[in-house]
């Protein structure tokens, strides 16, 4: 059996922009220190020192970082740590997200153009460095047009990406909207699942929630993708396409589809008896959840699991496969399928 991290990230450093082009130039993120104001301190106690400028915004770059990796793990200066770190944790296999990406960054086409595709030719000499041990998600630019989109996932798929990354919220649109049933089609041509990570890309509703914590503009707008890819049938127009909602928990399921299912009765709409696989639909847990509470309403096959792995927020728990395993809390043949074969299917890892 293998053991599979379904969510874990790589913090953006320097060598993640070198891959820009010429013309590209302008558009390499600065990192800035603060020299007055007041300290900004994260979760753990760390004092932010230093920030990203993107596009003329400043971006938090150390206020959720996990201490429990080191800079050299979390920032792949180091490949070889990263993978003495995973087999300290008993992890096979990382599938990695992005950390930048995770809110949005710039509203012009030409700098997401360049910083997709740098971010993306960075993963790739990562993967290249440990091609069975760490895969990872293409980010394209939804903003352009969907030649360059292709360019990129089929760059990814080239170069051991295993799928596509988005956010809850895409381009000021619903991810049911059919702008985006283009990327859908190119998915399932090219065998890769759209993974919706927490997150959002809609500057608004970031701003607005800027006292938040990061449930709201994060968490919720997990939940609402979901409710909206379903109640609009979106899985049925593309039934080949795997989706993955990543790091948003599962607690949640129960009361989406509970509502989901009201609404399809009230419209005389049939409901699918198993919402999750009818839709090839994957969420990943949190060891927080109630997890004998979700599998009694929904199909275990479905779920999968990450550490977060480089971060520190609600989501983090980096012993979290091993926590799985010996917990007691589900059979050791849930876990199994959770930690193995759900992953395996998710994110088509053969030969793992």
């Amino acid at each position: 059996m293998a053991t599979i991290d379904a969510d874990a990230h790589v913090l953006e450093q320097p060598r993640t922009w070198e891959f820009m082009r010429e013309h590209e130039q302008a558009y390499v993120p600065m990192i800035v220190t603060p020299i007055s104001g007041n300290q900004e301190v994260g979760p753990q106690g760390n004092v932010q020192q230093e920030y990203w400028v993107v596009d003329g915004r400043i971006h938090n770059k150390q206020i959720n970082m996990g201490l429990d990796t080191t800079a050299d793990s979390r920032e792949m200066r180091d490949i070889q740590k990263r993978l003495d770190h995973m087999d300290e944790l008993k992890v096979d296999v990382q599938v990695l997200y992005p950390t930048l990406f995770l809110r949005p960054i710039t509203h012009r086409l030409e700098v997401e153009v360049a910083l997709c595709r740098s971010y993306n030719r960075w993963l790739a000499e990562i993967w290249q460095a440990a091609p069975t041990r760490l895969r990872w998600v293409v980010c394209p630019p939804l903003m352009s047009s969907m030649d360059i989109v292709r360019e990129e996932i089929e760059f990814g798929k080239a170069n051991g990406a295993c799928g596509i990354f988005m956010r809850g919220l895409e381009c000021d649109r619903m991810l049911s909207d059919p702008y985006f049933y283009p990327l859908y089609e190119m998915a399932s041509e090219m065998d890769l699942p759209i993974c919706m990570h927490s997150g959002t890309a809609i500057t608004q509703i970031h701003d607005f929630f800027d006292m938040d914590p990061g449930f709201s503009k994060f968490k919720l707008a997990m939940v609402g993708a979901f409710h909206a890819l379903i109640w609009n049938e979106i899985p049925r127009k593309f039934p080949d396409l795997r989706w993955a909602f990543i790091e948003c928990s599962s607690q949640w399921l129960p009361y989406a589809i509970n509502d989901l299912e009201i609404r399809f009765r009230m419209r005389h709409r049939k409901f699918p008896d198993d919402v999750l696989a009818d839709s090839k639909i994957y969420v990943a847990v949190q060891v927080t959840d109630d997890l004998e509470y979700v599998v009694d309403h929904v199909n275990p096959a479905y779920l999968v699991c990450g550490t977060d792995y480089g971060h520190y927020d609600t989501s983090t728990e980096i012993e979290a496969l091993r926590k799985l395993r010996d917990d007691g809390k589900l059979g050791d043949k849930i876990v199994d399928r959770m930690l193995d074969d759900n992953a395996k299917r998710l994110y088509a890892l053969n030969g793992v």
